[in-house]
């Protein structure tokens, strides 16, 4: 246990290199001095505007927040930050919503209504900075009406039991709302708008993260209602939102800003963090340990699948000290009534086959959600190794029986091994890092 211990004390090392490598506060203030790759044309962008007003919405929103307030002191007209539910953390000269995720609450919707009221004020001659990062299409809601809170709070609930993937939740979300697939820039009044958005999703889309309120969409009325259908979830859903969907395929209503669309001339939309930053990151954090480094694909699929896939990938490594690295967003297909999370999903299936395949291997892995929060539990994430698996036997629990009912979290409540952090305020998908022969 003396071995492994060290071996945890390495990881939680590693861990917290990626997550400084992607902090919102340092990287924003990075790109608003013109630092980062990509971000050169901010300093003209800010300086060019009379006025400029802040939006910042997300789990990284308060972060982001601070150094703008500071690097633009005496700029600011006016901001809005959106922050999770639960940090209570104020902020000077700005109104603060505390709202709901993953689903959206009425302070979703009291933030996306003081959001438009704030941008409804600007002319040409201003500027928008969006400060955008994961969570903020829960965060920051404006159904189109007749659709109401309630309606959308169904939809969502429907799609995630339904296990429909981000961008089909997304897909949908952009159509019963009058904020989100670039629908922000036609309230703005021809102003320029520059995001910088800290990036959650898979291969940096912009307009899935945060739904994308100031970047193109392609997605349309008909596959949207589309994805309800092909989830079974059609002759479910509130009238409303079938209405105006239908009426929306129909060519009733606008459609959300699609390429080529003028509105865009006076958008910029840049990443400044995501995922593989944060890989990297950890990557020179285990290289000054001593570890080789080793990045393995994208962690995208079922979480057990995954946990049983590297667990046999690292039962085959031998030779030197090695660090295995991995990102991305698991999925868990809910079939129990247990309470648990895709990371602490994965690890506890990577345990289990690393029992089976190499239990007396020195490998010890940690899986964990980067903003601190994995599925609704108070964990991070969670350790893993063989000796999990014997912990819990010498305890009379069975690991396979736990799995199966979706209880990751309290087999590793029972076995010392959750991973627990607290709210990080970054947020770029989870991190897998696993060490062999340490």
């Amino acid at each position: 246990m003396q071995f492994e211990n060290q071996a945890r004390e390495h990881l939680v090392r590693i861990f917290q290199a990626a997550l400084d490598a992607v902090a919102p506060d340092r990287l924003t203030a990075a790109a608003l001095r013109g630092e980062l790759n990509g971000a050169q044309t901010v300093p003209d962008l800010i300086a060019g505007a009379k006025r400029v007003f802040v939006l910042a919405v997300g789990k990284a929103a308060s972060r982001m927040l601070y150094p703008a307030n500071q690097q633009l002191a005496g700029r600011i007209a006016a901001s809005v930050a959106v922050v999770p539910a639960g940090e209570t953390r104020e902020i000077a000269a700005t109104r603060i919503f505390r709202a709901g995720h993953p689903i959206p609450d009425h302070n979703s919707v009291s933030a996306a209504l003081a959001a438009l009221a704030m941008v409804d004020g600007l002319t040409p001659e201003d500027l928008l900075l969006v400060l955008l990062s994961g969570g903020a299409s829960a965060m920051l809601a404006a159904p189109a009406e007749p659709v109401t809170l309630e309606d959308k709070i169904a939809v969502t609930n429907s799609l995630l039991r339904a296990r429909a993937s981000v961008i089909e939740v997304n897909t949908v979300r952009k159509h019963l709302s009058a904020i989100k697939g670039g629908c922000l820039l036609r309230h703005c009044h021809g102003a320029q708008v520059l995001s910088l958005i800290l990036s959650d999703v898979r291969g940096n889309d912009l307009a899935t993260i945060g739904s994308g309120p100031t970047a193109p969409d392609r997605t349309t009325y008909e596959e949207a209602r589309g994805v309800l259908i092909r989830h079974s979830l059609w002759g479910r859903t509130p009238e409303r939102v079938r209405e105006h969907l239908e009426a929306g395929a129909a060519g009733d209503f606008e459609e959300t800003v699609k390429p080529g669309d003028p509105v865009l001339e006076r958008a910029t939309n840049i990443i400044i963090g995501d995922n593989a930053a944060a890989l990297d990151g950890a990557a020179v954090a285990a290289s000054s340990l001593g570890y080789k480094v080793e990045r393995w694909r994208e962690l995208y699929g079922e979480a057990s699948d995954l946990g049983r896939a590297l667990a046999a990938h690292l039962s085959a490594l031998s030779g030197e000290n090695r660090c295995v690295l991995a990102g991305g967003e698991p999925v868990v297909t809910v079939r129990g009534s247990g309470k648990g999370g895709r990371a602490q999903e994965l690890a506890l299936s990577l345990a289990i086959e690393l029992d089976r395949l190499a239990p007396h291997a020195r490998i010890v892995a940690l899986c964990a959600g980067t903003d601190g929060i994995d599925g609704p539990t108070d964990a991070a994430g969670a350790f893993a190794s063989s000796q999990t698996v014997a912990r819990a036997r010498a305890a009379g629990r069975s690991p396979s029986e736990y799995l199966a009912r979706n209880n990751s979290y309290a087999l590793f409540k029972e076995c010392g091994d959750l991973f627990q952090t607290g709210p990080t305020g970054t947020n770029v998908s989870d991190i897998f890092i696993a060490l062999v022969n340490y």
